[in-house]
């Protein structure tokens, strides 16, 4: 049964666009994980500073997997010594961090020849 992490993350303001930037900057670490089906980053429109980081995962064995190799190896690296891609050298962007898990239960997708 497929898992959804969802990472809740409060970004001040003023660290949205590095947020975003170093998310650009890791595009492709995730997607050739074993067991990894989807992810998106999505941004708030109004009423809150949180980001959601959506990943679906085949069972919490792939995304223990990747939290233990991939992930740790890119939120680690750049050789900056800043901890970051593309050495930032800021610290975090984000100010706190709450993984929440999910079991798929139920899903539906578009027909095919459906339009929007």
């Amino acid at each position: 049964m497929s898992i959804v992490k969802i990472n809740v993350l409060t970004v001040p303001s003023e660290q949205r666009e590095e947020l975003e930037r170093r998310f650009a900057s890791r595009a492709g670490a995730v997607e050739s994980s074993d067991g990894f089906e989807w992810f998106e980053l999505l941004r708030p429109v109004e009423g809150t500073d949180r980001y959601l980081v959506y990943t679906r995962w085949r069972d919490e064995a792939a995304f223990q997997a990747w939290m233990s190799g991939p992930m740790k190896s890119a939120h680690q690296g750049g050789g900056s010594g800043s901890g970051r891609p593309g050495g930032a050298g800021r610290g975090p962007a984000a100010s706190d961090s709450t993984v929440w898990t999910f079991e798929v239960v139920q899903q539906a997708a578009p027909k095919p020849g459906a339009e929007d």
